[in-house]
């Protein structure tokens, strides 16, 4: 159930406290025997407050050191581009970063306004400074001189919150065999007390840290791969919310340098988020997915009183978009990726290889399915983490790659790649090329999608588990499933990998003709995800949920 207040502003006693935010990071120690205190990298980096020691100044020293031995152990000794985001947590990280990269003799490479750093920017750096030699996977000089990348950010997670993600040189998120490596030298150093941590004073660090133009190098490429001349000329008018995260400085450059009729409707940034309406659980979380956490442009848009053909939003680091229209309000994202390949590989990108296929999710809409098979154009579904785009988005077989949270990316005009990571800025802007070459919303686009495929009912609910339980759902195989129909029909399908590249999905997913559950469970709570579809309606939604509760009870035993 939604808290009471969702969708309402925060109030003073919704804030958190700074002041004992940014002391608990530097005063607090965490305990290396406790399993929630130590570094652990989920599908985007390592993510936890100082509040409850789980991301404080230990974590990121460590962390850092076991990054900077990694890269030497892989042989990459370019430049490290180094961002960050608005979260309170995230300048004491990477103050604490900077003193270990340059204690590790790591060429740094900071932003030149000395600002915040979305997510995208640091992708798109990467693979600039890499070229070629990254996305024709050669590197047959060695692997010396390849740049890579660290973003201190907890992406739409709470004010309390701190996150910090590495990226390699192929631009996108770190891999598991990364990772673990990664995450086990930081574990062994926080048991050591951060003996083998390098280390010199901040002030030393930042004088030998190296100025890079972030904004102006992205935002000077759009062209490559979003029509912004068709949306300046078509006069689209667009209002840009980066809900007070990263983007707040690239928005208003975007509209001066190419001459959009954009405004950003919000250009505070506040540690507290106090500006924001609650999250369907009350609490402020920057997701611009959630209609509870974007209400107020929301409002904005529907009430009758907008000049905006759209209005968009940006999670902390930008990694994520939210599309708000005047006829139908937030789009799901899930319907939003549909139209994006729907546009893209329906003759808007007619330089890209003929070869490229569409990425998705397991846990993206099956509308996504249908789309592409109108198309005649290949599906790929992969696990649960936008890493799994990265080679194909790397190397262009990959036209397009899309997750069900409001992440995705796509190739530049020519085909070639533009991020590795989730690009939040250019799939909003993709929005208005749209609306620039069609002269319709993007939620206009959908009801022709829906009348052309059927109108899919989806939702994510959560259920109770041991830590047990969860364990035994991620290592589930097929024949644990025994039950032989899913809400009155036949299963067609019973993965636990993904079929679109063979790896471990860490949970369960059923399919029939007209629906699908998939069933993972959560890397910080005690409960599984059940995300569920259905082309019959919301009645038969409901029943698939129920009846996959109980697939999932049997399975588990």
């Amino acid at each position: 159930m939604s808290h009471p207040r969702a969708g309402q502003p925060a109030e003073p006693g919704d804030l958190v406290d700074v002041t004992h935010l940014v002391t608990a990071y530097f005063a607090d120690e965490p305990d290396p025997a406790e399993v929630d205190q130590q570094v652990a990298f989920g599908t985007s980096g390592h993510r936890g407050s100082s509040l409850h020691r789980s991301f404080n100044e230990a974590h990121i020293l460590a962390t850092t050191q076991a990054i900077c031995e990694y890269r030497a152990a892989q042989g990459y000794d370019g430049p490290l581009f180094l961002g960050r985001d608005t979260h309170a947590l995230s300048e004491p990280a990477w103050v604490s970063a900077l003193e270990v990269l340059a204690a590790n003799d790591v060429t740094v490479l900071v932003d030149s306004r000395d600002g915040y750093t979305p997510t995208p920017a640091v992708s798109h750096a990467i693979l600039r400074a890499n070229g070629a030699r990254v996305s024709t996977g050669s590197t047959s000089g060695g692997k010396g001189g390849l740049a890579d990348g660290i973003v201190v950010t907890p992406s739409h997670n709470p004010p309390s919150d701190g996150g910090f993600k590495y990226n390699p040189p192929h631009g996108g998120p770190a891999d598991t065999d990364a990772t673990k490596v990664i995450a086990a030298r930081a574990n062994e150093l926080l048991r050591a007390g951060l003996d083998g941590v390098r280390r010199v004073p901040f002030a030393r660090a930042r004088a030998a840290a190296s100025a890079y133009d972030f904004l102006g190098a992205y935002v000077d490429d759009l062209p490559s791969v979003v029509d912004v001349a068709a949306i300046r000329d078509a006069g689209v008018r667009i209002g840009a919310d980066p809900m007070g995260g990263a983007a707040v400085h690239y928005w208003g450059e975007i509209a001066d340098r190419h001459g959009l009729d954009l405004t950003v409707v919000n250009p505070l940034v506040d540690p507290t988020w106090r500006f924001m309406t609650l999250d369907w659980d009350g609490k402020i979380r920057m997701d611009c997915s959630s209609p509870s956490a974007m209400a107020s442009l929301i409002a904005r848009m529907t009430d009758g009183g907008s000049s905006y053909d759209v209005a968009t939003g940006n999670d902390a680091d930008a990694d994520r978009h939210g599309i708000v229209t005047p006829d139908a309000g937030l789009m799901n994202p899930n319907h939003f990726l549909a139209v994006a390949i729907q546009h893209l590989f329906g003759g808007a990108r007619p330089d890209w290889p003929d070869t490229a296929r569409i990425g998705k999710t397991l846990v993206s809409s099956a509308m996504i399915d249908r789309v592409a098979a109108g198309l005649g154009k290949p599906l790929v579904e992969v696990p649960v983490g936008f890493k799994w785009f990265v080679p194909g988005l790397l190397d262009g077989s990959f036209g397009f790659g899309g997750e069900e949270s409001a992440g995705a990316s796509f190739l530049r005009m020519d085909g070639s790649a533009w991020t590795t990571d989730k690009d939040g800025l250019l799939l909003c802007l993709l929005a208005s090329e749209i609306i620039a070459r069609t002269g319709r919303s993007p939620s206009e686009h959908y009801a022709d999608l829906v009348a052309e495929h059927g109108e899919p009912a989806y939702a994510r609910v959560d259920a109770p588990a041991t830590r047990e339980q969860k364990a035994a759902l991620a290592a589930l195989s097929p024949s644990a499933v025994t039950a032989t129909t899913l809400a009155g029909e036949e299963i067609t399908g019973r993965l636990t990998e993904a079929p679109g590249n063979g790896a471990a999905i860490g949970g369960l997913k059923v399919t029939t003709q007209s629906a699908w559950f998939a069933a993972r469970p959560s890397g910080t709570e005690d409960v599984y995800k059940i995300y569920a579809e259905s082309f019959r309606g919301p009645e038969h939604l409901a029943q698939v949920q129920e009846e996959a509760r109980a697939v999932v009870s049997a399975a588990l035993g």
